[in-house]
């Protein structure tokens, strides 16, 4: 018998020991039919400044996708989903949560400790889409759970740029929300969501979040304007004038701007192109043209009088004059600069399609 070589076998044995590291890290591993992925999480404050949370769950039964919804109260919100944990049978994981519901009074509040709990633990994506609940939270799930056209991922279906989503509707993320808290010159619009009486969803405007708490609100046709400074494409919007109904297929804009003894001004162009889907009586691409520009004007001009009173920048305008402004001076841009900027808004309106609109 051969007398044993430690030094041969050293190779073998080293592999070995590796192989048997790396198996090590696998030891608290879970399987899939275990977890329990929630696509929409829901927040809202209770007594003693609890946290409610509720979690819309889908599920595969006979090939079809249903959805459960549950709900957990606790001091925290990792708290409360570790309560709804406890009490399944499979384990809650976050990860592949698409929207953050936040009730309104929440949202009121402040919204500063969710968002930065969210981007500090990481067991959400910072991608995920931020909504504003506008009725109770309690009365949203429990008609969501009656209604019979609730499918597994609708609500995030509801703002799929291939699916449901319409330019009226603003498309703000965790990590947006996160930078507006600690931006000098940014804040973002937020979609307010209810029930609806005959579609599922219904958007009823867009919060305004200013160092994470809302401060205001604007309408749909508002938010429209939101998304064009915010490069989201408004393709598809119909707007509806005196005399005609257009579509716009088209937007791009430019700035020119001027700071003067703490005087911003501002001048921008905006292009839209539309196309003509009907028309009432005698009209003319002029008449039409002149009235798409009033309309968006007035509601350019009433929008921004509104955000300057609260302060609020959610059209990002103090990027543009970053520059211009000290960097010690940012700090005030909302206060001092912000509220005394001073805008000249003009729309080039370009007609794609007349039909048979005569055109002197």
């Amino acid at each position: 018998m051969k007398p044993f070589n430690l030094k041969s076998k050293a190779p073998i044995t080293v592999c070995l020991l590796l192989a048997m590291m790396t198996l090590t890290g696998c030891w608290d591993i879970r399987d899939i039919n275990h977890r329990t992925l929630p696509v929409v999480l829901g927040i809202s404050t209770v007594e003693d400044d609890q946290y409610k949370v509720f979690l819309k769950i889908p599920e595969p039964v006979e090939g079809s996708m249903e959805v459960k919804i549950v709900s957990g109260t606790g001091k925290t919100i990792s708290h409360a989903v570790d309560v709804i944990s406890r009490n399944m049978e499979t384990s809650v994981d976050l990860l592949h949560v698409k929207v953050i519901m936040i009730e309104r009074k929440t949202a009121e509040k402040g919204m500063k400790d969710i968002i930065a709990g969210f981007m500090r633990s990481r067991e959400v994506s910072p991608k995920a889409l931020v909504t504003i609940c506008d009725q109770n939270m309690d009365e949203f799930f429990s008609i969501l759970s009656e209604s019979k056209n609730l499918k597994g991922t609708n609500m995030f279906d509801y703002f799929e740029k291939n699916a449901g989503w319409n330019p009226e509707i603003a498309l703000t993320r965790i990590w947006e929300v996160y930078r507006s808290i600690h931006s000098y010159t940014r804040d973002v619009a937020i979609p307010l969501i209810v029930t609806g009486e005959t579609t599922t969803y219904e958007q009823a405007g867009s919060a305004v979040i200013k160092n994470g708490k809302m401060v205001e609100q604007i309408s749909n046709d508002e938010t429209l304007l939101f998304n064009a400074f915010n490069n989201e494409s408004t393709h598809g919007q119909i707007e509806v004038l005196n005399h005609a109904s257009v579509m716009i297929i088209g937007n791009s804009m430019d700035h020119h701007t001027d700071l003067t003894d703490k005087q911003p001004v501002l001048k921008s162009r905006i292009n839209l192109k539309v196309v003509v889907l009907e028309t009432r009586g005698k009209t003319s691409s002029v008449m039409i043209k002149k009235e798409l520009s009033h309309l968006l004007s007035s509601r350019f001009s009433s929008m921004l009088a509104t955000l300057q009173e609260s302060e609020a920048d959610i059209l990002g305008l103090g990027q543009l004059y970053r520059t211009k402004i000290d960097r010690k001076e940012l700090k005030n841009w909302r206060s001092i600069y912000y509220p005394n900027l001073k805008s000249d808004i003009q729309f080039n309106i370009d007609i794609q399609n007349e039909g048979y609109l005569r055109t002197t």
